[in-house]
C-alpha cells in the first residue's frame, strides 16, 4: 500500500488456508478500498489462484508476487513510467535475492538485472529471451507486468504443474508477443535460505520438469526459426546445470535409487533424444560445471556418479558454503 504510485488495485486470494489468513483478507479489504478478497472453497494450488485472480482483475496490466516476498515503494511508478513511453506487452524488471541464516539474518544480497531498454522489434526481442533465461530472469511470473487485454485475448492461464508453472506459461506468454520494455530495478526481494540441506526439500520429479522446461526453451526458438548452434550451446550450459544438480539429488535417500539405479539413470542420460541434440554444443566458463560437461559429452557413466556424490555430500555437510559456491559456479 506504500507504493509511490496510488492507482492500482490488488487481489488477495485465500486458497482454502487453514488460519486466519481469511479473517485477516476481509479485514484489510474492509479497511483498504484497494483491496479485493477471493476465497476458495478448497485449495486449489497456487495456478488456480493466480488464474482466479486473472478472472475478476481490472487493470490494464496484471502481476503476480509471491507470498513471502517484499517490494519496493517505487515499483510500479517505474513500471508505470516505462509503458508511458512504450506501452509493451510485458514489462520485465530484476530482483534482489536476500539469503537468510538458520537465525534469519540477512547474509547478503545479490542482484540479478539486465540493462534498461524498450524493445519494439521482434526480432530483437527474440534474440534477447536466452540471455533473459542465463540470467534466470525469464522464467519467473513475479518480475513481470503481463498486458492482462492481450492475455484474455490468448486466453492464456496458469497450467497445474508444480515448480514450472512460470516458465510454461511465460514460454506461450512470449511465443508471439512484439513488445518488452526492460527496467533495470531490483525492486523485488525475494527470500531465500542457506542453511537448507538435502535434507530440507526434495523433489522426486525434479530432473524431469526441468528437462521440460529446457525442451520448452528449445521449441521455442525452433518455433523462432532462430535455433543456431550458439542458442543450442547455451541451451546445453543451462541443462548441465539442472544434470548437475539432479546428479547430487539421486545420492539423497529420499530417491531410493541405489548405485545399480544411479549408473542406469546415467546411462538412459545419455540415449535421451534432448541430450543428444544439445550436449554436444555445450560450451561453458564456469569451472565446475566445465568438468561436467567435458564428462557428459564424453559419455562417461562412473565419472558423472563421482562428481554428482562429491557434490551431495558437499551440500549435504556444508550448505552455506555450498549456496556461496553455487552463485559462482
Amino acid at each position: 500500500m506504500k507504493q509511490t504510485m496510488k492507482d492500482f488495485e490488488i487481489i488477495l486470494v485465500d486458497d482454502c488456508s487453514p488460519d486466519k489468513c481469511p479473517e485477516i483478507c476481509n479485514r484489510l479489504s474492509q479497511e483498504y478500498p484497494k483491496i479485493r478478497v477471493i476465497h476458495h472453497q478448497k485449495n486449489k494450488g497456487l495456478s488456480e489462484a493466480r488464474n482466479s485472480g486473472m478472472e475478476i482483475a481490472r487493470g490494464k496490466y496484471i502481476w503476480f508476487m509471491d507470498s513471502d516476498d517484499y517490494v519496493e515503494n517505487g515499483l510500479f511508478e517505474r513500471a508505470y513510467d516505462s509503458v508511458k513511453s512504450n506501452p509493451a506487452k510485458v514489462i520485465l524488471f530484476g530482483l534482489t535475492e536476500d539469503y537468510y541464516t538458520a537465525q534469519d539474518q540477512l547474509h547478503h544480497s545479490v542482484q540479478i538485472k539486465d540493462k534498461a531498454y524498450n524493445y519494439c522489434n521482434v526480432d530483437e526481442l527474440r534474440k534477447k529471451v536466452i540471455e533473459l533465461e542465463q540470467k534466470t530472469l525469464y522464467g519467473y511470473a513475479w518480475n513481470k507486468f503481463y498486458d492482462l487485454n492481450y492475455l484474455r485475448s490468448i486466453q492464456l492461464k496458469y497450467e497445474k504443474i508444480t515448480l514450472i508453472e512460470d516458465i510454461l506459461f511465460n514460454v506461450q506468454y512470449f511465443m508471439d508477443i512484439d513488445t518488452m520494455n526492460v527496467l533495470d530495478y531490483c525492486g523485488y526481494h525475494y527470500n531465500k535460505r542457506m542453511d537448507q540441506s538435502l535434507t530440507s526439500k526434495f523433489v522426486p520429479e525434479y530432473y524431469k520438469l526441468h528437462h521440460k522446461r529446457i525442451e520448452m526453451i528449445y521449441h521455442q526458438y525452433q518455433y523462432w526459426n532462430l535455433c543456431t548452434d550458439e542458442i543450442r550451446g547455451i541451451l546445453a550450459a543451462l541443462y548441465t546445470r539442472y544434470i548437475f544438480s539432479a546428479l547430487q539429488r539421486n545420492c539423497d535417500k529420499r530417491a531410493k535409487l541405489n548405485y545399480k539405479n544411479r549408473k542406469d539413470w546415467v546411462k538412459r542420460l545419455y540415449k535421451d533424444k534432448l541430450f543428444n541434440e544439445l550436449i554436444p554444443y555445450g560450451k561453458t566458463d564456469a569451472k565446475l560445471l566445465k568438468v561436467l560437461l567435458v564428462i557428459l559429452q564424453k559419455k562417461q557413466v562412473t565419472g558423472a556418479l563421482i562428481l554428482g556424490r562429491c557434490i551431495f555430500i558437499c551440500k549435504e555437510k556444508l550448505p552455506m558454503i555450498f549456496s556461496i559456491a553455487k552463485q559462482k559456479r
